[in-house]
């Protein structure tokens, strides 16, 4: 069965046709949808099931957890160990394209591992999306694991229109790096796990200021 192709407007997406992609990952379903670097593959992250077909879909390994995007610190702290400093972080630098793993305290869903990577994101379509949800959806990029991000939607739906049940197209998305991402599960020794847009200097400067103050 191909998936349903959900058209928004870029200026101002229709709340009616996202509340539909909302509906599909209550349900167990699997969606594609826009963030602010590229398209993402979104589940419902307290869905054990949902996450294993993602899994399945990207071919990733099933031993690296599954990130996911929040609606803010009320949300995450719900799931994971949010300490001062990367509270910190995510009022410096989110909305936007930093990813943190922090330690898990409650299972987001079976498959979760010992962290959890996180964002929040500036984009209208995933924020409208998890926050109409109420609970964490997945963020990972809709991409075969080890290959390029993908960007036109086109070629999104060329690769998952059989994979996925909903397709949320925004158009072609500008080619921006993945987030961001750090590892704060030790504080004491942070651990860069990818660069993005975000330069790793700003948050390292960031932090060391907000220890020295």
């Amino acid at each position: 069965m191909k998936a349903k192709i959900l058209r928004v407007e870029v200026k101002k997406p229709d709340v009616k046709v996202l509340k539909e992609a909302v509906n599909v990952m209550k349900g167990g379903g699997l969606i594609i949808y826009p963030t602010e670097t590229c398209y993402g593959i979104g589940a419902d992250a307290t869905n054990t099931e949902s996450i294993q077909k993602i899994y399945e879909i990207k071919g990733r390994d099933p031993t690296k957890p599954m990130p996911i995007l929040v609606s803010g610190l009320n949300m995450i702290k719900k799931y994971g160990l949010v300490t001062k400093q990367v509270e910190f972080l995510v009022k410096k630098f989110m909305p936007g394209p930093l990813s943190i793993v922090i330690k898990k305290e409650r299972m987001v869903s079976d498959v979760n591992q010992e962290g959890i990577s996180f964002r929040v994101s500036s984009h209208p379509v995933a924020s409208t999306l998890v926050k109409l949800l109420k609970r964490p959806i997945t963020t990972t990029s809709a991409n075969i694991s080890g290959r390029s991000s993908i960007y036109e939607i086109e070629k999104i739906i060329e690769i998952f229109e059989e994979k996925v049940d909903v397709i949320v197209d925004y158009g072609d998305l500008p080619k921006i790096k993945p987030s961001t991402c750090i590892d704060m599960t030790d504080e004491n020794n942070v651990k860069i796990i990818r660069e993005g847009p975000i330069p790793i200097k700003s948050i390292i400067d960031e932090l060391k200021n907000q220890i020295g103050s």
